[in-house]
């Protein structure tokens, strides 16, 4: 028999708790229709009333099979459930679920609060009631439960209690913290069961502050739980919350959950992980975490030469699931760490048929190994890879020339007066034997510079004549600059990341001892790789 698992999202609240992360209402209905196509069954959508972007976010929420959910915090001392404005608010979103915060934690609730015990026991009871009455779902977030129960185990459980006995559908045990590790979470979890609290009415929220929430979320399902909290790529405060994305394919895939435990998740759903991951990051403007588990671009990557040479005979030697299961793909990267057997089976992989003996094989191998001692770096630019393999075995196609380029920093007033810095830059390149050039400034939206390599990447893309229609879905998803070598002979290697509508995604890499010739190289490879992909035709 299985039990069912729950799997209640926190990515629109918690996860906008991560510094640096701000969504938009349009944004939340993006992410939202994600996570319904996910599977999950609670979408925690925010805190209505708390800031404006939430209460426009739930007053546009999409239909979604999910249950949408509104989180706010328990009835405030010295008024009513019923006349309490803040608590109000979060019912008026209108949402079938709601999820209030409480404190568990004697040390918060005297410290934090400024209340006695009793009181922060009423204000769970009162509220959790209130929201049974008005014919909601409740849950109850029990704040820094782990830190209360080892202060008070007694109060702690007395606070879950008073929840229970309210109504409350789910009891969600915190450990807001995070820094309860694994075997304590799980002992705590049984004990909480054994004290009376169901563990089909339990809950379990972990954050990653010492790398564990994902093991902690585990050792509270093992030990009963049967509702898990997180967020799409671990977002969350200070060190993120328990990754849905590492946690669902494993729950989905592995034993003994996989045969144990019925979730609303399907193997159709997850083949859409990866896509879902990496576009979620796409709307933060941030680089994909490259390590990140099933969903990476390294999650699947075989850089050694025995592990690649073993792979082409059975990729369940390096690999503990498909990566197609997820909607990944393997990659057979290559560095000067490389032998043979990673290199024809990262041709193949790009489509280049090679003679087993073909001497251009060994030649390729050499001359990255040449690069690489120069500061070029392959194992993340596979599609500079691709071109260099291409123009060795004789078979790179011919696009276009650049004649040369120009970048020009300028100072000035804009129209109101202000001080700013404008990067300009010209590119003059020969198609079929035409002569063409582009001039294009890098000035933004909110009328700020961004700077020469955007200039170059403008003045680029501008005006390619026949190739125009190719790149016009193409931009720029990554920059990344490493200084490589030390004093006179330092160089700088520049790793460009692109993306198209498709949903391809590719890396180039150039070098050289100026950062916007170095960025000028991988940009170029950039648009030669995706003609070449795209089977344009040259001019």
């Amino acid at each position: 028999m299985t039990e069912r698992l729950y799997i209640y999202d926190t990515t629109l609240r918690d996860g906008q708790q991560t510094q640096g992360v701000q969504f938009s209402a349009a944004e939340k209905v993006e992410i939202a229709l994600m996570l319904d196509q996910l599977g999950v069954d609670y979408i925690e959508g925010g805190w209505p009333g708390a800031n404006p972007t939430d209460s426009e976010f739930f007053a546009t929420a999409p239909a979604t099979r999910a249950t949408m959910t509104a989180f706010g915090m328990t009835k405030r001392s010295g008024r009513s459930a019923e006349n309490d404005e803040v608590l109000a608010a979060v019912m008026n979103a209108g949402t079938s679920s709601v999820c209030l915060v409480g404190k568990t934690h004697p040390f918060h609730v005297r410290e934090a609060l400024g209340i006695t015990l009793d009181e922060n026991l009423e204000n769970i009871r009162a509220s959790i009631a209130h929201l049974v009455a008005s014919g909601r779902e409740a849950l109850f977030d029990a704040e820094h439960f782990f830190d209360g129960y080892a202060d008070d185990s007694a109060y702690a459980v007395a606070c879950l209690r008073a929840a229970l006995d309210a109504g409350a559908r789910w009891i969600v045990l915190c450990d807001t913290n995070g820094g309860t590790l694994p075997g304590r979470v799980g002992q705590v979890t049984r004990a909480v069961i054994a004290a009376g609290i169901p563990g089909d009415h339990l809950g379990i929220h972990c954050h990653d502050d010492t790398g564990n929430a994902v093991a902690c979320t585990l050792a509270a399902v093992d030990a009963g739980a049967r509702q898990i909290q997180g967020t799409l790529n671990g977002l969350g405060e200070r060190c993120g919350n328990a990754s849905l994305t590492t946690l669902l394919p494993t729950l989905v895939l592995k034993k003994p959950y996989a045969s144990t435990l019925e979730i609303g998740l399907t193997r159709d759903a997850l083949a859409g992980l990866t896509r879902i991951s990496r576009r979620l990051d796409e709307i933060l403007n941030r680089a994909p975490s490259r390590a990140a588990p099933y969903a990476g671009t390294s999650a699947f990557a075989h850089k050694a030469g025995l592990h690649a040479s073993a792979i082409l005979k059975n990729p369940a030697t390096y690999e503990h699931i498909d990566p197609g299961v997820v909607g990944n793909e393997r990659i057979i990267p290559m560095s000067n760490q490389a032998g043979q057997s990673n290199l024809r089976a990262r041709l193949a992989e790009a489509g280049i048929a090679v003679e087993r003996d073909d001497p251009a094989l060994s030649r390729i191998l050499d001359l990255v190994k040449m690069r690489e001692e120069a500061g070029y770096a392959y194992d993340g630019a596979q599609a500079s890879f691709e071109l260099l393999a291409l123009t060795e075995l004789g078979r790179m196609q011919h696009f276009f020339d650049v004649d040369r380029y120009r970048v020009t920093i300028e100072r000035r007033k804009n129209a109101a007066g202000r001080r700013i810095s404008v990067s300009e830059a010209v590119v003059v390149v020969q198609i079929g034997g035409q002569r063409m050039l582009s001039v294009s400034e890098s000035i933004g939206p909110d009328g700020d510079d961004l700077g020469p390599v955007n200039a170059l990447w403008r003045a680029l893309a501008k005006d390619l004549g026949p190739y125009q229609t190719a790149i016009s879905d193409m931009h720029l998803t990554d920059f990344r600059v490493r200084i490589t070598g030390a004093g006179v002979e330092a160089t700088t290697r520049v790793n460009i990341e692109s993306a198209d509508h498709q949903g391809h995604r590719w890396s180039t890499v150039g070098v050289s001892p100026n950062i916007v010739d170095a960025s000028f190289e991988a940009l170029v490879e950039a648009i030669r790789w995706k003609l070449i992909r795209d089977k344009v035709t040259p001019a």
